[in-house]
């Protein structure tokens, strides 16, 4: 399945909160393998920057998920569904970059993206609601922001964001996400926009 193009348009009405969690829940329970192209921006509230980088990202079941940062970043984040690894390129003047191993319970993205991988599921780990999709800037057609607060507290995020764009394939309709943002109660945002998406 590929949904590379995106149309413009007003976000059609009717569907709930829970309804568009569903079409997002079977898209991806459908899909053994997810991957796209990102574009990610961090921004850090105590320091006001933002750090720009992009890359590509696999999510395949059960459990595994890679991230690969383009140059100058460099970065690769690797889980195995028990373990994240993260290779950190050398910095200047450096001649080897340096190697981390944490739990998956240590890091953002394994938690933000678990139900991708098969290890969670959006109904049971969430609470969610609808959003004002034109006032966060979403204008995509049949396009929807899905705020989603875990059930379970987490030290690393508050709330996810899902810019949501309902798709018509094979005759039913699937919920396939084009835009997370991931926010603490410090005021830190994780945004990452995925493009050229195909999920099988």
């Amino acid at each position: 399945l590929s949904f590379a193009g995106v149309g413009a348009g007003r976000a059609q009405s009717g569907r709930s909160a829970r309804d568009v969690a569903a079409l997002v829940q079977s898209f991806y329970d459908q899909s053994r393998v997810f991957e796209a192209d990102f574009q990610q921006q961090q921004f850090t509230k105590v320091h006001n920057t933002t750090e720009r980088a992009s890359g590509h990202v696999v999510f395949e079941k059960p459990g595994r998920m890679r991230w690969d940062y383009a140059e100058p970043n460099g970065q690769v984040f690797v889980s195995d569904g028990s373990r994240l690894v993260i290779y950190q390129p050398p910095e200047e003047g450096e001649s080897r970059g340096q190697v981390i191993e944490q739990s998956m319970n240590e890091h953002q993205l394994p938690q933000a993206f678990s139900f991708l991988t098969g290890t969670g599921r959006l109904d049971e780990d969430f609470t969610f609601r609808l959003l004002d999709a034109a006032r966060h800037g979403f204008r995509a057609e049949n396009g929807y922001v899905l705020e989603l607060r875990p059930r379970e507290a987490t030290p690393h995020y508050d709330r996810i964001h899902f810019f949501v764009r309902v798709v018509e394939q094979r005759g039913r309709s699937a919920g396939v996400i084009q835009r997370v943002l991931i926010l603490d109660d410090q005021g830190n945002r994780n945004r990452f926009d995925f493009t050229d998406i195909n999920g099988n």
